[in-house]
């Protein structure tokens, strides 16, 4: 009677694990990503920095078509990790977009999101202040005067006022 020996030595509990997938194919079968994802999913391609490939030394503020495409379409700066550029020309990006706004050719936001935004927002986020409702005229108390009908004016005299007729008495009903 030979008594088999697990091939891998130490305590160890539950089910048996499928390959390791930290090596560079990611695993066999198509086997999800970096953190684990659902098997099928593929791991996106890593971006290369499109700089680095044209062998930029100095990014350019004013070679406004090139850096204009690391502008979000709300007008914030793309970040690393969707525009795909590394660490150093990033920061150079960031320097030449900073100065591409300052000198006018870009802009710090886009005009269809000011459009957008309510007139208390805009004014929160250091835009002009909303514009006030307008006020119906002034009316003194105790006077009803339908809209658009003029106040008498002040210098002109004043019309006397009709005598009224006496209130009727009241009347009784006839029963008979």
């Amino acid at each position: 009677m030979t008594q088999e020996t697990p091939s891998d030595t130490g305590p160890r509990s539950g089910p048996p694990r499928g390959p390791r997938r930290d090596g560079p194919s990611g695993g066999a079968g198509g086997s999800g990503g970096r953190y684990g994802g659902p098997p099928g999913l593929r791991r996106p391609r890593r971006k290369v920095c499109s700089f680095c490939v044209d062998k930029v030394q100095k990014i350019d503020y004013k070679d406004v078509g090139r850096i204009r495409r690391y502008i979000s379409d709300r007008g914030k700066i793309d970040p690393r990790r969707k525009s795909g550029t590394c660490a150093k020309h990033q920061r150079m990006l960031t320097t030449a977009l900073k100065r591409a706004r300052l000198m006018a050719m870009l802009p710090y936001t886009a005009d269809h999101v000011r459009g957008l935004m309510s007139p208390q927002a805009r004014a929160m986020a250091g835009g002009p202040p909303p514009p006030k409702p307008e006020r119906p005229p002034y009316r003194p108390a105790g006077e009803f005067r339908p809209a658009g009908t003029p106040y008498p004016r002040r210098d002109a005299p004043s019309a006397p006022a009709a005598p009224s007729a006496p209130p009727a008495p009241p009347t009784e009903p006839v029963s008979g």
